[in-house]
């Protein structure tokens, strides 16, 4: 079967990526493995990682709604599994401290039409972002060894796909199954400290969503109940912040870095 290309509303977009029920948070989750590719060098696998996105959709208007939601992921030891409070850049021979990613908000708004590829039974959502702007560590020269690129570019490939039914069925705030694809070609991360050492990371990673905090891999629920309980819900309204990234974490959390302290930083539960 032949997929076609259909225009959906944002509501279906909505019962996909969160749900049309403010009042509860949705989880997605995600696992996979993050690559070295440099030139002249084969490849290498530098950390496995698992995490999670905690969403909510809250309607404004007719056809239209504001999402927020907060982020979590952890680079492993690809050998072990385990949480990564340190690494040795094999490049550098240095042992750093590793920041894992703890965004919290990423926002947007949802509204008009979302392009989708409808085969029989599986509805799929494609998005290639290709985001592009100004690094905001670029013009401070104490970043230079960590993130010295004037601009920040990377390329983010998304798949997400859903039983077609569930779409259509009114009786249902979300869909009863998502399946995850993302892969992602990305500048080194600051806390990698690789300075202007020519290269990407290659991320290739797969997930789901799932019914509830108590779904989440264990290691993940672990950390939100003993470090982190902020990322237990979604804000309860669009926060009025600029969205965080793993650049702008690293620039407001430097001398935590520079400290050795353990990351993400404790983030307590809202109240």
């Amino acid at each position: 079967m032949v997929a076609q290309i259909q225009e959906l509303d944002a509501q279906q977009w909505v019962k996909t990526r969160s749900s049309l029920d403010h009042s509860q948070s949705t989880f997605l989750i995600w696992t996979g493995k993050i690559y070295a590719f440099m030139p002249g060098e084969k490849r290498k696998l530098l950390f496995k990682i698992v995490g999670m996105s905690v969403s909510r959709c809250i309607p404004k208007e007719a056809g239209i709604w504001d999402f927020t939601s907060r982020e979590l992921t952890y680079y492993l030891d690809p050998q072990t599994d385990e949480i990564l409070p340190k690494w040795e850049n094999p490049w550098t021979e240095e042992t750093v401290p590793v920041m894992h990613v703890a965004n919290n908000p990423v926002q947007g708004e949802f509204k008009g039409k979302f392009p989708a590829q409808v085969e029989g039974d599986s509805t799929t959502f494609v998005f290639d972002i290709f985001p592009t702007y100004p690094n905001p560590l670029a013009a401070d020269s104490k970043f230079t060894e960590y993130s010295p690129h004037q601009i920040y570019q990377a390329a983010e490939l998304f798949k997400l796909t859903v039983p077609t039914a569930d779409l259509f069925n009114s009786e249902l705030s979300s869909v009863t199954q998502l399946k995850l694809s993302w892969d992602r070609i990305g500048q080194w991360l600051p806390w990698m400290k690789m300075g202007d050492r020519p290269g990407h990371l290659i991320y290739s990673a797969y997930g789901s969503k799932v019914g509830g905090f108590l779904e989440l891999p264990q290691l993940l629920q672990n950390e939100i109940n003993t470090r982190v309980p902020l990322y237990k819900n979604a804000p309860k309204s669009l926060l009025d912040v600029e969205d965080m990234t793993s650049w702008l974490y690293f620039q407001q959390n430097f001398d935590a870095y520079l400290a050795g302290e353990t990351f993400p930083l404790p983030a307590a539960e809202e109240l």
